[in-house]
């Protein structure tokens, strides 16, 4: 049966595309209905008839409140619509608030091998995954997971969780409710990793719960001291290992060492003068700005910060910074809101504005036994059109002039 879909987006031009076409989508950016070269018909979202729609499938990012999902009444996720139909792969989802596509990718690298592909939020639908791979990893969005009611993973590891999608989920409380709402439908013989402390739902599932690194390697018999990684990466790693060590006994610690890390996480630069700079523009959120501080808090951090942060509570991330040798350069939409709240924690700030000024700034002052930092935790798009563009843009300031 061919869906009514709603979002025309790469979801669900996927699975209109696996129909060959002929599909029927609904969208809010469309103004006038029209039909697409795959034959499909779009629509404005309000001419949306639910009685005459036997089975609605949505793009992740419609919100809760989105009348489109309101009116559904046969509403099904990509997880709920894809996984029911095509049942015969092995499934590992990977959620959290950071790091869910590097132990995506980790994961990935360590059972390709063994047949194993990767999907979801990652970048390629389901829809458009080989159904014929053994082993489907799946990097899955909290939007995704609020969407899903049927289908379930074989194996579920949840990263650690911050507040972050606050103005789509409505609050901390609801967004940690939809990261553990799988749990209540997984079954014997499945497995859960998941961060100490958290109320976790009733499930027939094995559960292990973990509180660090340590508990993690000592659990799952793991030496880091064979892990190249450090900080956030080593417990993507550890956990990466953690699901080849379950299902195949075994740990291929040259394989892990040898993966690459995408840019603009944690990237190091070194310029012409010999000072670190390190490109962590894809920390959108407090908690992996954090984790970057603590990765390098044995040296004075020129830390620049700021950008869309959608109303979040930068509070923890300041308690984080207060005994930590810091000097904010604060850039974006909040830059403001950042400088207040440096002044109540009594850290060191200044107000950049723009990351030009911020990087000019630092330029100044960085030396070789200083750290200089791109970690923002927020949002690009009030001045850049992605973290990638915020990311290049960083690096191409640390060239000029006297640098690389």
């Amino acid at each position: 049966m061919k869906p009514t879909l709603f979002g025309y987006g790469i979801t669900t031009k996927a699975i209109a595309n696996s129909f060959g076409g002929g599909c029927t989508f609904f969208d809010d950016n469309v103004k006038e209905p029209f039909i697409d070269t795959q034959g499909n018909q779009i629509f404005p979202s309000h001419l949306f008839d639910p009685d005459s729609s036997p089975l609605e499938v949505t793009t992740p990012s419609l919100k809760p409140n989105h009348p489109l999902i309101l009116t559904a009444k046969n509403l099904h996720s990509e997880y709920d619509y894809i996984l029911s139909n095509h049942s015969s792969q092995f499934t590992v989802w990977i959620s959290g608030t950071n790091g869910k596509t590097t132990t995506t990718q980790m994961l990935t690298s360590l059972l390709e091998k063994r047949g194993a592909v990767s999907g979801g939020n990652i970048g390629t639908p389901l829809a458009a995954l080989d159904f014929n791979a053994p082993i489907w990893v799946l990097e899955t969005s909290s939007f995704t997971l609020y969407h899903t009611h049927s289908a379930t993973p074989n194996v579920y590891l949840l990263l650690p969780i911050t507040p972050d999608h606050l103005d789509w989920h409505g609050t901390f409380e609801q967004y940690v409710a939809d990261k553990l709402s799988v749990l209540t439908r997984m079954r014997e013989g499945e497995l859960a990793v998941i961060p100490k402390g958290l109320e976790i739902p009733a499930t027939d599932a094995f559960v292990v719960e973990y509180d660090s690194n340590l508990f993690l390697a000592n659990y799952f018999g793991i030496d880091t001291q064979k892990i190249r990684f450090k900080g956030a990466f080593l417990q993507d790693a550890l956990l990466a290992l953690a699901v080849t060590k379950t299902l195949f006994d075994e740990v291929d610690y040259q394989h892990i060492n040898d993966f690459v890390l995408d840019a603009h996480r944690q990237e190091e630069i070194i310029d012409s003068m010999g000072r670190l700079w390190i490109n962590d523009s894809k920390a959108t959120n407090l908690d992996a700005t954090i984790q970057a501080i603590e990765v390098f808090d044995d040296h004075l951090i020129h830390l620049i910060l700021g950008g869309d942060d959608k109303g979040v509570d930068l509070s923890l991330l300041f308690e984080a910074m207060v005994s930590k040798p810091i000097v904010i350069y604060a850039i974006g939409s909040n830059s403001t809101k950042l400088i207040l709240l440096a002044k109540k924690f009594g850290i060191q700030a200044h107000e950049a504005n723009t990351l030009e000024k911020a990087v000019e700034a630092i330029k100044q002052l960085h030396t070789k036994e200083s750290i200089a930092m791109l970690s923002p935790a927020a949002a690009s798009l009030d001045q850049f059109t992605s973290y990638k563009h915020r990311g290049e843009r960083f690096r191409t300031l640390i060239a000029e002039e006297y640098c690389i």
